[in-house]
């Protein structure tokens, strides 16, 4: 949250996009003279306190996808091009409490069935917070986190973080939430899943460090850097 007072911290990474849950409304947004702006924005939320923005800090600009279904209330289809490489991009906070059936991985997995053509048709990256880890898998109801994970890799398309480090899911060396700002409250929540034709040009995925990142926030970042 206040995501005004924070941007020039996570903006000394020169991110191309950035994707951040729990962000103000645009309107909101008034940055320090001396922080750069975004030069394309996309926001989605009721609270103008703590929706989803999607930032763009370079050539890219972004089209939220026709078929967007409203009822996936924080999993955003977009297209994103730049006039020489055009992907399509989920921006995800999985967080829907008016479903009763499910209100975090639960709509991810949903979405997922709803969209499945986007999963195959265009190179395809999955990103933001999932609210979800397959340590809290509940066995026998469909939709959790590992059935997440299987379908994503059914479609050709894996964790970065997991293939880069090469750990496995629900046993990650390096937690993106402390929960209450505890070091001793380690969770890994937060994902960038990428198809195929984009794993290979991964070079680096960076998770931020607790002690630089904790006065900022109770997650720290995921950076995720492809080539060219």
């Amino acid at each position: 949250m206040a995501f005004r007072k924070k941007a020039e911290y996570i903006l000394t990474y020169k991110p191309d996009i950035l994707i951040i849950p729990e962000c103000e409304h645009p309107d909101k947004l008034l940055f320090p003279i001396n922080t750069p702006r975004p030069k394309d924005i996309l926001w989605f939320g009721k609270n103008q306190n703590k929706g989803l923005a999607i930032f763009s800090y370079s050539k890219f600009r972004f089209k939220v996808l026709e078929n967007h279904n409203e009822d996936f209330k924080m999993i955003i289809p977009i297209e994103v091009a730049d006039g020489e490489f055009d992907f399509n991009l989920f921006a995800i906070w999985a967080n829907n409490p008016t479903d009763r059936d499910g209100q975090y991985i639960e709509q991810v997995w949903k979405a997922l069935l709803y969209y499945g053509n986007l999963l195959t048709d265009t190179k395809t990256i999955l990103v933001g917070d999932f609210n979800s880890n397959s340590i809290w898998d509940k066995k026998h109801r469909e939709g959790n986190h590992s059935d997440v994970v299987k379908h994503l890799e059914r479609k050709g398309i894996f964790s970065t973080y997991h293939l880069y480090y090469k750990q496995k899911q629900g046993a990650e060396e390096h937690p993106t939430l402390y929960m209450y700002r505890r070091k001793d409250k380690p969770y890994h929540i937060d994902y960038c899943f990428a198809s195929k034709e984009l794993l290979d040009k991964v070079s680096s995925v960076e998770i931020g460090d607790f002690d630089e990142w904790t006065k900022y926030s109770d997650h720290v970042p995921v950076i995720v850097t492809f080539n060219n």
